[in-house]
């Protein structure tokens, strides 16, 4: 999985800046705007930007600015901070997966097209629900590592 996301991600990035590339060329030196390249750009750059989140959710790696931890003295005090931060990144999480469930399910039933070239902006839409429900899937498998690493603690 890890390979197929930097692969894909790679891509992504590549047709976003293939695209911006071309967009610039076109419209300010040769002073000739691609009709529908802003609508297509969308896409790609949708994806992007969830699929990133995804894979920052994947590694952990979001910034975090836990000044607690600078109080905080023992590991295990770490690791209930670090499990009180995925609870509350879970519950905030959730409600806004049902959220963009809600809005996914209006864009499936609206099926709006873009103005130009008619594609159907569901394929873009849809990325929000399935970038955040992997990235409440991460969050769990997050929430249940720290859970292990502290009951694990308390056994000793």
């Amino acid at each position: 999985m890890d390979r197929f996301s930097k692969y894909l991600l790679t891509a992504l990035i590549g047709v976003v800046a293939l695209g911006q590339f071309v967009q610039v060329v076109t419209r300010y030196v040769l002073q000739i705007p691609v009709m529908g390249l802003e609508e297509t750009m969308l896409y790609p750059t949708l994806w992007l930007y969830m699929l990133g989140a995804v894979n920052a959710s994947r590694e952990n790696t979001h910034i975090r600015a836990n000044v607690l931890e600078i109080w905080l003295k023992t590991p295990r005090q770490h690791t209930i901070l670090a499990i009180v931060g995925e609870i509350i990144s879970l519950a905030v999480g959730l409600w806004l997966l049902s959220w963009a469930w809600d809005f996914t399910r209006y864009s499936w039933r609206v099926w709006k097209e873009s103005p130009t070239l008619y594609i159907p902006t569901f394929y873009s839409d849809v990325a929000l629900v399935i970038g955040l429900g992997l990235m409440m899937l991460y969050t769990l498998v997050h929430l249940w590592s720290h859970v292990r690493i502290l009951a694990k603690g308390a056994e000793q």
